[in-house]
């Protein structure tokens, strides 16, 4: 009897020793976005210089000394219209020695022109051989050779005086004038700069990531940074052929087509390249992370689950991340916190909107 109530009374004892059973723990909240098919457009924008399509860096095709000049930097000039003017004496004595050249060289044609049908009149008469008479038209041809050698030099010459003059090879309006009267420059030494206004462009640095996305006459969109209000519509013009040596980047001459007077040479312009708009899995750069050296996200399943997938990611965009492999549009993708779930792990998702 001892024994039982010592028994009943052990029992009660370690049954009153016992800790309550802990309840589970909440489920973590957890910020959540449903992933869906949305529209990623590869445009990419760039900086870039209005420029001219034509520039002209005129100089003179002789050395000579300037003694006028006739425009001024912001000058509008018409084809043929003179610019610079060369001191053209030196040029104008040549040209005179060499119409000397062609006169003298005219009179002994002449006097081996007589000189022939005298001899020609001889033969006929046999007071001289056949070989006399040749003899003198070899003269009258050498006379004649002569001839035509001075006048290809006069025209030389002529064309030497003619070049003392320096002008406009196309209508446009003078950027740069690099010499003043009295200065001596040489033979195509830069003079003055004219350029085609008519014909505006914008030349920006394309990176070699992306050249390979556009071609020739492609549409652009164009900001200029004076007034980001106006938008200009553009064309691409010429794509280099090789990248620049000290940019590692391709020169791209995007044209300008409805440019007007507020666009200015040398103005900064923001290019928009338009790509190709492409249905992609878009989810904010938050929700991946690296597990073991791989690209993954935190799926929440149906049971408010969390689990590890690895995805492909592709482009950024100002959306988000490109997932172009591993996921399925409808599904929740943690966005917060990512690299302190564990997998199997219970949440309570709370859903974002993506914008």
């Amino acid at each position: 009897m001892k024994n039982l109530l010592f028994l009943s009374i052990t029992i009660l004892l370690l049954a009153a020793c016992e800790k309550p059973a802990t309840p589970p723990p909440p489920p973590r909240p957890a910020l959540v976005v449903e992933v869906g098919k949305t529209a990623s457009n590869s445009a990419t924008v760039l900086v870039g210089e209005v420029k001219s399509r034509y520039e002209s860096n005129q100089g003179f095709r002789i050395n000579g000394k300037i003694i006028e000049r006739k425009v001024e930097v912001g000058s509008i000039v018409k084809k043929g219209q003179v610019l610079v003017r060369l001191d053209a004496a030196d040029a104008n004595l040549g040209a005179s020695a060499a119409m000397a050249d062609v006169r003298v060289a005219e009179a002994n044609r002449a006097l081996a022109k007589s000189e022939v049908e005298r001899q020609r009149q001889l033969v006929d008469k046999k007071f001289i051989s056949q070989s006399s008479l040749d003899r003198f038209e070899a003269e009258l041809k050498t006379a004649e050779a002569r001839v035509n050698q001075a006048k290809a030099q006069a025209a030389v010459s002529g064309n030497q005086s003619r070049y003392a003059a320096l002008v406009a090879d196309r209508n446009g309006v003078v950027t740069q004038i690099r010499a003043e009267p009295g200065q001596v420059v040489e033979t195509g030494e830069m003079i003055v700069q004219v350029v085609d206004t008519t014909q505006i462009e914008v030349l920006v640095a394309v990176p070699e990531s992306r050249v390979a996305k556009i071609k020739v006459g492609d549409v652009a969109t164009i900001k200029l940074w004076a007034d980001r209000e106006k938008t200009y519509k553009g064309k691409i013009r010429e794509i280099a052929p090789a990248a620049n040596s000290a940019t590692r980047a391709f020169d791209v001459r995007v044209a300008l087509i409805d440019a007007d007077a507020t666009v200015k040479l040398g103005m900064t312009a923001g290019v928009r390249l338009e790509g190709n708009a492409t249905a992609n899995l878009i989810v904010p750069s938050g929700a991946l992370t690296q597990m073991n050296g791989k690209t993954s996200v935190w799926v929440i399943d149906k049971n408010n689950l969390a689990s590890p997938r690895e995805v492909t990611a592709g482009q950024y965009t100002e959306e988000g991340v490109a997932v172009t492999s591993g996921l399925h549009a409808g599904e929740l993708v943690a966005i917060a916190g990512v690299h302190t779930l564990i997998k199997g792990q219970k949440v309570a998702p709370k859903l974002e909107v993506m914008q």
